[in-house]
Order: structure tokens, then C-alpha cells, then sequence
């Protein structure tokens, strides 16, 4: 299996079906997400992370977490990677859902710190430790916005050290960490996890995209990706200055609901979320399609 987990990699939304029987009515769409796993490819993604926030893992079974994985893995076949979320409380059970994914037939995991424990710097590493003995190429994922844990550059150094940690998805917002972090450890890769900040990441030394909104706009964060790569700043500029007011949703509280929104205006199956995730209130929806309208109306006049 490869390490290299560069490219623009796409935190997946999840689909959903009405279902009165199933969880707060919404049955997974499991066709649905193997079709929006092979269109992203098809236009040039790298992969697909099933399973990350984005694709509301919180809210699924047990049993739908594992099948999201493996309609993945064999939506995009041969033709993309597949890093699979692995979030949990637990190391324990991180590792399982790691396991699972091995299993699967995915190329990669991503992993938050524990979710639901604020835990210190040794119990971190361990944390990542646990998941890494699984095998699998590990990127460490840093959001301390929502996990209120902080993998600062020197943390991040450690758990560096760990065999078959490969990457971090930062997720800061200060881009002055790209940097930092190449410096305090400089054999792993440092990924954009936040589209608002994607070009600045990017021209700092990111090597690779994994955030949402390539749900949306998959061929042009290929292009932006590419010349913001090969040192056409210009080039990348006139890409992401349009699109950048929408891929601030990405950042906010209702980014999923917001993304989702977007694949709707773009005539992708976007669809409702699940508890706790509640609709967009009249104000944000009319904010998030002001926003699309300017990406679309720019690039309709490409």
C-alpha cells in the first residue's frame, strides 16, 4: 500500500434516503455514495475519505460506519485511495475501526485525537500509537477548534516519530503552522485541511487538500491544486478568489449542511442531515447560495 496520501483527497458527504425506519428516518443511500465516490475521482480527485466529519460519522451505526468504508473502497477500485475516517473515544476503539478499514481494502486512515476526552500530550501519542500498529498509513488530523486539543509543531514532532504516521490534516486556520510544522518535522506531510486557507497552505508547502468543498467543485480544485502546486500563483489566484466565499462555509459550525447545499446547486444529490445537524435557518441559506452564485456565475464564465 502507498504512503503518499498527497492530492486532493475529498472529506465525502454521506447521502440520505427517507426511511421511516431507520435512524431520525434517513437511511444511508449507499448507491448514491459509491456514484458521488466514482464522479469525484472521474474529475481528477486523488480519493475519498469516507466516514470524517463531513460524512457525519457521529451519527452513524456501527454497522453503517463499516459498509460507508467498504462502498468506498469499491466505489473508487483502482482508480483512487481511500482514507478512511477512524475517529472515536477511544484508542481502543480507533484501532478497531482502523482495523476495519484495513480489511476493507482502504489505503489510509485519518484520525482525530479522542473525541470526547480533552487528552494531554503522552496520552496523545498513544492515542496515535494504538492506531498506527495497525499498518495503515495514519494521517493525524489537528482540529482544535472541536476537540479542544491542540497538535501543536512539537507534538506533532513526536507522534512523528510513530512508524506509519505519514501526514497531518491541519486544521488550525493559521497557516503559519505549515511552515512550523515542516520545520519541527520535516518527514511528514503536511496537509490543507481547511478550503478558506488552501491557497496560502498550499504556497507554504502543503502538499496535499482534504476538506469539502471539491464535493462541490471536484474539476476546479484539481486545477487550483495544480497550479497552486507547480508555483502559478496568478494561475491559482484567478480560481480560488471566486470560489473562496463559499469555501468559507467550510470552516463554520454548518459546514456540512452548507456543502450539501452547494452539491444541490450544482446538481449533485446534497439531501438533509441527521440529528444533531438541524437545516440552515433562512438567513444562511440565502448567505450560502449569495456565496455558491458567485463561484457558479464565475465559472460558467470560464
Amino acid at each position: 500500500m502507498s504512503t503518499d496520501l498527497r492530492g486532493v483527497i475529498v472529506a465525502t458527504t454521506l447521502p440520505y434516503a427517507t426511511d421511516a425506519a431507520a435512524p431520525a428516518g434517513l437511511r444511508v443511500d449507499y448507491d448514491a455514495y459509491a456514484e458521488h465516490c466514482a464522479w469525484l475521482v472521474a474529475n481528477g480527485c486523488r480519493g475519498v475519505t469516507p466516514n470524517g466529519s463531513l460524512g457525519e460519522y457521529s451519527s452513524l451505526t456501527d454497522e453503517e460506519r463499516a459498509r460507508v468504508v467498504r462502498t468506498a473502497v469499491a466505489a473508487v477500485g483502482s482508480d483512487g485511495v481511500v482514507v478512511a475516517g477512524v475517529s472515536a473515544p477511544g484508542s481502543h476503539q480507533a484501532r478497531l475501526w482502523a482495523e476495519q478499514a484495513a480489511e476493507a481494502g482502504a489505503h489510509g486512515v485519518l484520525a482525530l485525537p479522542p473525541t470526547m476526552y480533552r487528552a494531554n500530550r503522552s496520552e496523545v501519542v498513544a492515542h496515535f500509537a494504538e492506531i498506527a500498529e495497525v499498518g495503515l498509513p495514519v494521517m493525524v488530523y489537528n482540529n482544535p477548534i472541536d476537540t479542544k486539543v491542540d497538535l501543536t509543531p512539537d507534538v506533532l514532532a513526536e507522534i512523528a516519530t510513530l512508524d506509519n504516521i505519514v501526514a497531518v490534516k491541519e486544521f488550525s486556520g493559521d497557516v503559519r503552522r505549515v511552515l512550523e510544522i515542516r520545520e519541527a518535522a520535516p518527514d511528514l506531510d503536511v496537509v490543507s485541511g481547511a478550503d478558506d486557507v488552501v491557497l496560502e497552505s498550499l504556497l507554504m508547502g502543503a502538499v496535499g487538500w482534504l476538506a469539502g468543498f471539491p464535493n462541490v467543485f471536484p474539476k476546479e480544485s484539481v486545477e487550483l491544486y495544480t497550479l497552486a502546486t507547480a508555483g502559478d500563483v496568478a494561475g491559482a489566484r484567478a480560481i480560488y478568489e471566486p470560489l473562496v466565499a463559499a469555501f468559507r462555509w467550510d470552516s463554520r459550525t454548518e459546514f456540512v449542511q452548507a456543502i450539501k447545499l452547494g452539491q444541490e446547486l450544482v446538481g449533485r444529490v446534497g439531501g438533509a442531515c441527521r440529528p444533531p445537524r438541524g437545516p440552515l435557518s433562512e438567513t444562511q441559506t440565502a448567505q450560502v447560495k449569495a456565496d455558491m452564485d458567485k463561484a457558479i456565475s464565475y465559472l460558467a464564465g470560464r
